[in-house]
C-alpha cells in the first residue's frame, strides 16, 4: 500500500497579478491531491513581490511526482530538496531514462550544494554538466559519455511573472488578446520596448509569414529593416519567394499588388521568381547584379541583417537561400537568436512557435495576427511571456514604422 507524500513548494514574484498563485492551487486540486497555504506574504508597495510556500499532500507517490511535474512547469520549486542526480548518455543522441526536461524559465541545479544558473535556457532540452557549467542541450546533440540530470531534486526555477497594471495604467499588453484594444496605443507599447532593449545591448528579432507580403506590408518592413532597427529576419521560403515576386512582377501569389486584380499567367509568377533567383545563384547575388532592386529581402541584403528561411515539404523550388534541412534550419534560427530581448512575430503561426519554442521566459515575444486564434495558440504552447496584438499586419506596420520614425517610400 502506498503512503501518501508531503512536500513543501515556494514561489516568488507577482503571483496574484500574473495568476500564478491560482494556477498553481488548481493544478494541485486537478491531480486529486490536496495544498494548504503554509505562507503567503504579499507585497506592500507596487513594485513589491510576493512570497508563497505551499505544503501539497497526495496519497501516492505517482500522484505526487505528477503533482510536482506540474508545479515545476509553472516556477515553483520544492522547498526541501538534494543535490541533483546525473546519468550518463550510454547512445548518442539519446537521454537516459527519467532525464529532466526543462522548460523556458530561468532554471538552477544544485550541485555539491551551490545552485548553478543554467545556461542556454530553453524548452524541452535537457540538462548537461559540461565542466562544472549546466546547459540546455537537445536530445538529439546529446553526445556519448556526457553526463546530465535525471529526476526532479535539485532543479529550482525562477516563474515569469508580470503585474497588471503600472503607474496606474494598463501595462504593457496586459489586456489579453483582444481585437477592440486601439492599436495606436498597443504599437506605442511595443516600440518603448524594442527601444529598451536595443539601449540595453539585446536584439529585436522579427518572424514573419507570407501575409505580410500579400496584405502590401512589404515595402514598410523593408523601411523599417533598412533603418538599422532590426537585428535578424527568421521565415521560410514563402515570405521570400512572394517578396521577390513583388519586386519582380508587381503581383504576389499572381494577384496584382496595387489593384487586387489577377494577373494575365500570373499563376507562373512565384515560380519564375524562385528560377530568377537560383539563375542568380542566391539573393545576395541578384541584389548585387541588380536583378533583384527592391523588398525586404533586398533590404536584409543591403542593411545586412542576418535571415534564415527554414524550408517544408511544400516548398516550391524551393530558394537555393532556404534551408531544407531541418535541423540545420533549427540551428540558424537558434545562432540569430541569440541575446534576444523581444521577438516580434508577424502572422506567421509555424514559424512564431517554432521561434517560442527555442527562446527563455524573459525574452519579450509579441504576436500579430489578424485571427485570436493564432495569436492565444503562442502561450498554450508554453510560451507564457507571449503577447498578442489582434489587427491586421499591415496596419500593424504602418503604426510601427510611423512610431519609430520610419519613412515609408510609396
Amino acid at each position: 500500500m502506498s503512503k501518501q507524500v508531503v512536500a513543501s513548494f515556494q514561489a516568488k514574484g507577482h503571483l496574484i497579478d500574473s495568476g500564478l498563485l491560482s494556477d498553481a492551487l488548481e493544478a494541485v486540486q486537478a491531480a486529486g491531491a490536496t495544498y494548504r497555504v503554509v505562507r503567503l506574504e504579499i507585497g506592500k508597495q507596487r513594485l513589491d513581490e510576493s512570497q508563497l510556500e505551499l505544503e501539497v499532500t497526495a496519497p501516492t507517490r505517482k500522484l505526487f511526482d505528477r503533482v510536482r511535474a506540474d508545479l515545476m512547469s509553472l516556477g515553483l520549486s520544492e522547498t526541501e530538496t538534494q543535490d541533483a542526480q546525473f546519468a550518463e548518455v550510454d547512445i548518442a543522441g539519446t537521454a537516459p531514462e527519467g532525464f529532466y526536461s526543462t522548460t523556458n524559465l530561468a532554471t538552477e541545479v544544485r550541485v555539491a550544494g551551490q545552485w548553478l544558473p543554467v545556461q542556454s535556457q530553453r524548452m524541452d532540452a535537457t540538462l548537461v554538466d559540461d565542466n562544472g557549467v549546466i546547459r540546455c542541450v537537445k536530445l538529439r546533440d546529446l553526445q556519448l559519455g556526457q553526463r546530465l540530470v535525471v529526476g526532479f531534486a535539485g532543479i529550482r526555477i525562477t516563474p515569469f511573472t508580470t503585474r497588471k497594471l503600472q503607474d496606474g495604467k494598463f501595462g504593457f499588453m496586459q489586456g489579453g488578446v483582444s481585437s477592440e484594444r486601439r492599436l495606436a496605443a498597443q504599437v506605442e507599447d511595443v516600440v518603448r520596448e524594442w527601444k529598451r532593449v536595443r539601449a540595453e545591448g539585446r536584439k529585436v528579432i522579427l518572424v514573419a509569414g507570407p501575409v505580410v507580403v500579400h496584405v502590401g506590408g512589404g515595402p514598410t518592413l523593408a523601411a523599417i529593416l533598412r533603418a538599422g532597427l532590426v537585428d535578424g529576419l527568421l521565415s521560410g521560403n514563402a515570405l521570400a519567394v512572394h517578396d521577390i515576386e513583388v519586386s519582380l512582377f508587381g503581383t504576389s501569389l499572381g494577384v496584382e499588388i496595387a489593384h487586387g486584380r489577377a494577373a494575365v499567367h500570373g499563376h507562373m509568377h512565384h515560380m519564375r521568381a524562385i528560377n530568377t533567383i537560383r539563375r542568380a545563384g542566391s539573393i545576395a547575388n541578384a541584389v548585387q547584379r541588380r536583378v533583384l532592386k527592391n523588398g525586404v529581402m533586398h533590404a536584409c541584403v543591403q542593411a545586412k541583417v542576418p535571415y534564415c528561411l527554414a524550408g517544408s515539404i511544400r516548398d516550391d523550388g524551393p530558394l537555393p537561400d532556404t534551408e531544407m534541412d531541418l535541423i540545420k534550419a533549427q540551428e540558424g534560427y537558434a545562432k540569430i537568436l541569440e541575446n534576444a530581448g523581444l521577438v516580434v512575430i508577424l502572422s506567421s503561426m509555424l514559424h512564431g512557435i517554432g521561434t517560442g519554442n527555442m527562446i527563455a521566459a524573459d525574452v519579450l515575444t509579441v504576436c500579430v495576427d489578424i485571427h485570436p486564434a493564432v495569436v492565444s495558440k503562442l502561450s498554450d504552447r508554453g510560451s507564457a511571456q507571449s503577447q498578442g496584438v489582434v489587427t491586421d499586419v499591415g496596419a500593424f506596420l504602418s503604426v510601427l514604422a510611423e512610431q519609430l520614425g520610419v519613412i515609408v517610400k510609396t
